[in-house]
This record gives C-alpha cells, structure tokens and sequence, in this order.
C-alpha cells in the first residue's frame, strides 16, 4: 500500500462524511432548489463575508465562471505567470471568455502589487483594454504560500486603479486563514469574487463554490448553465462539503505541521532543497542533473506516490488522511529515493558532505 501525498485531493470521504452523504436532504436543484446545497451555499457566503454563494462542480469551473462574468470578450486579464487559471485551466479563459490572459512576471516565487503594477502597460488604441486581475491564495506553484492580507490589499488596490475588477482563486483559501489566523471574510473583502474549493484540504469528493455579490452570483448562475454545471439533487455532493466545513476546516494546522516534519527530513537529501513550507504543500528542488521523473519512479517503487511539478522539483502534499507516523515514514523514504538518482549519476567523490 502507497502512502499518497500526490495532492490533498487523494483523500477518501471517511465514514462520517459518508454518512452525511447518504442522509442528505435532496430536491432538483436547477428547478426548485436543492436544500442542502442552499444550506452549503449559505455557510460560504457568511464565512466568506459575500452577499452569495453558488455551489460548483469544480474550483476550475468557478474560476472560469468568474472570469466570464467580471471580464468582457475582447480585452486583456492579468494573472501570476504559474497561476493555476494559466497553467492548468485548458486555456479556459480564451476559450470560454474571448480574452487575453497577459501573464504577470514575478520578482520573486509569485505575483504581487510590485511586478501586477509593472505588468500594466500605458493606455493605448493600440493595446488590448485591461479588465479583470486574477489572484491566487494559496499560491501553488510557489509551493502553498500564502499572500498576506496586506499583500492582497496591494493588489486589489492597483488594479481599482487600472479599472479591474479583481477575482481571488482562493482553492486553499482554507489553508491561507488556518496559517495566520486572518479570517476567510477578510481574506475575501478586498476582492469582488472568490473561489473556494471542499476536495483540497476539507477531505470532500468534489466541488468549489464561487462567492459574491448577489448580482454577481446572479450572471454566474447563468454562465455555470452556459458551461454545463447545473446539477439537479447535488446535495448528496453539497452535503459532503458541509461535513467537511463542520469537521476538517478546524483540523488544516495538522497538516501543515506535517509539512515541517516532512520537509526537514527531505532537506538532508544530498541534491536536493526544500522550500519552506508555510502551509501543506512542499516543494522539493533537484539539483543540476537528477530528474523529478527518476526521482517521482524511485519513491513510487519504494512506496510513495509524489508529484512531478516540473523536470527539476517534486510536489509533495500533506492531507488528513496520512498520519504524522506515514508522513515521516514518506520523508525518510523520499530522501533514500533522491540520494539513490545522485548516486546513480556516477561519480561520487565531489558529494557534498551529507547533513547528519
């Protein structure tokens, strides 16, 4: 058996969540309204302090429901340049929305208000007309860090000035309030939307939901039928997000501690480095040489399933269902894979000294 921190959407509804599942209160919901998918939306909406919530199929759809609904057909959209709505949304919002996405160039692991500002150009005929800025919290790619509040606040800022609305991919949201303790609704308040999502890090099966104003919710209804995303007695699907909101939000600092436990025995490996993790995710950089494939086939062959994120780093994800005892099982298997691919590369007498 493989122990699995690919992702924290690996995880299995535990028998609670099941049974949530199996009792849900269920009606059509595209024609009368399903109850427990109102209840579900009604519990995003007050913690994220919006107007309303709308309860979606995917993180992914939401955000690109968002960006349909606060950009207009024709003009250009901004977004951190390893964002998930670039790198992993199929190019949706060209696609979907007949926009430009003008990806931001980072100074440092992901966007802020320094390089958005940098990234505007001056107003031109000649130049696609700015419309929507796209924020992320957690950031991904940059290995689960979290944008503080102020940080976001920057952001929102420029873009007010450029005359953007402002949409936040808030998918571990969740995580960013359980490192720091700003509240989801103060994480959301300088944003026009928001997307949350209960398979990252609640333990759910499936589905996001996308917060705002009520007219803004309104036009996402619309677009979420547009994209094939109504859904009929969803409570059965809402029901597990409910559960997982009650029973797992409160619990999220346990993984980020496993994320400490796990990266501080992977960075003794001898080629390799570890981000600081600041939340669940860790990210592993290979020196010059080792590839994340060998690396990725070694831990699987050993009995741990990780993450290629690029050639060169592997993506590790702690979640509630590895325990602390697997996750220092994981890391110690991890650092023998990565030690194995450096031996594996031949000569051995310029190895750096190994860190007891």
């Amino acid at each position: 058996m493989h122990i699995d921190i690919r992702s924290d959407t690996v995880t299995k509804p535990s028998p609670g969540m099941r049974r949530a599942i199996a009792d849900a209160e269920v009606g059509d919901d595209v024609l009368d309204g399903d109850p427990t998918t109102r209840r579900l939306e009604e519990r995003v909406a007050e913690l994220l302090g919006k107007e309303q919530a709308l309860f979606f199929p995917s993180g992914t759809m939401a955000n690109q429901t968002a960006i349909w609904v606060l950009s207009e057909p024709g003009t250009e959209i901004f977004a951190d340049e390893t964002s998930h709505i670039v790198e992993r949304e199929m190019v949706g919002a060209s696609a979907l929305s007949g926009v430009q996405v003008h990806m931001v160039v980072d100074d440092g692991p992901m966007m802020d208000a320094t390089s958005l500002e940098r990234a505007f150009r001056p107003p031109s005929r000649f130049t696609p007309r700015p419309s929507l800025v796209c924020l992320e919290n957690t950031h991904n790619s940059g290995g689960g860090l979290v944008t503080p509040l102020s940080g976001l606040k920057a952001m929102s800022e420029v873009a007010r000035r450029r005359g953007c609305q402002v949409h936040l991919d808030g998918a571990r949201l969740w995580n960013a309030s359980a490192a720091t303790g700003t509240s989801l609704a103060e994480y959301a308040a300088p944003v026009d939307t928001v997307m949350v999502s209960f398979s990252k890090g609640l333990g759910a099966p499936v589905g996001g939901a996308l917060a705002g104003t009520a007219e803004t919710i309104g036009m996402a209804r619309e677009a979420r039928a547009r994209f094939g995303g109504a859904m009929r007695q969803s409570g059965v699907l809402a029901a597990a997000a409910l559960y997982g909101l009650e029973n797992n939000l409160s619990r999220l600092a346990e993984d980020h501690d496993k994320a400490v436990e796990f990266s501080q025995i992977v960075d003794r490996a001898i080629a390799a480095s570890v981000v600081p993790p600041e939340t669940n995710i860790v990210m592993v950089d290979l020196a010059p040489g080792l590839a994340a494939a060998d690396v990725v086939r070694r831990a699987q062959d050993a009995g741990v399933l990780v993450s290629q994120w690029t050639p060169t780093r592997v993506r590790c994800v702690m979640h509630l269902d590895v325990s602390l005892d697997e996750v220092t099982r994981a890391a110690e298997l991890v650092r023998s894979a990565l030690d194995e691919a450096w031996r594996a590369m031949g000569d051995t007498s310029e190895w750096p000294a190994q860190v007891p």
